[in-house]
């Protein structure tokens, strides 16, 4: 990928990553019905149930970002009895349109006592929308891939943000793949998924 010089360096790109990050998820969480939020996830440990209520709440955090230049300490709850697939798909696109609306200016925002250009905030959210597009994937069967451009210019940047002492507990260790696997493989595997499992 070419940054741009209006960019702030690679992470710059956040907000233009977030609207084919939001499409690939929306698209896969069109195969969830309530029978499946039961089954198991490639997240340790997580149904995909769980997925999703983690999930939202990540959505609603990043679209407060956008909205109002802060981030509460506490997530937003979900409503007993909620439709959690439904819920995603409308707060993912939702955020979609709060990143699509900016300009050229790159406002810092506030993470409790902690300051963040908003365009990092919007690089850190497509790649978890699209590591958790993909988990939603496996757990309905059968995957669907990341589109393979997408999939490229987030590897790029995955160091940039998942990477050192940062890395644990969130992630797993890198999986080993193939030379030739293709982008999508090699994120997935980068943040400890198995692409093959």
């Amino acid at each position: 990928m070419t940054w741009s010089a209006a960019s702030a360096g690679p992470l710059g790109c956040g907000p233009a990553l977030l609207r084919p990050a939001v499409g690939y998820a929306v698209a896969v969480a069109d195969a969830i019905t309530p029978g499946l939020l039961s089954r198991p996830t490639p997240c340790r440990g997580w149904d995909l149930r769980t997925l999703l209520r983690h999930v939202n709440e990540s959505l609603a955090a990043l679209h407060e970002a956008a909205d109002a230049g802060r981030v509460s300490v506490w997530p937003a709850e979900e409503p007993p009895g909620a439709d959690l697939a439904a819920t995603f798909r409308d707060r993912a696109r939702r955020l979609a349109e709060a990143y699509a609306i900016g300009d050229d200016r790159d406002p810092v925002i506030g993470i409790g006592d902690r300051a963040i250009a908003l365009s990092t905030v919007a690089a850190v959210g497509a790649l978890e929308v699209t590591l958790h597009g993909w988990d939603i994937s496996r757990a309905c069967g059968p995957a669907r891939p990341i589109p393979p451009a997408l999939a490229a210019d987030l590897l790029a940047i995955a160091p940039l943000l998942v990477g050192g002492a940062c890395r644990e507990p969130l992630f797993a260790p890198p999986v080993a793949v193939a030379p030739d696997a293709g982008p999508a493989d090699r994120l997935v595997a980068f943040l400890g998924r198995d692409p093959l499992a």
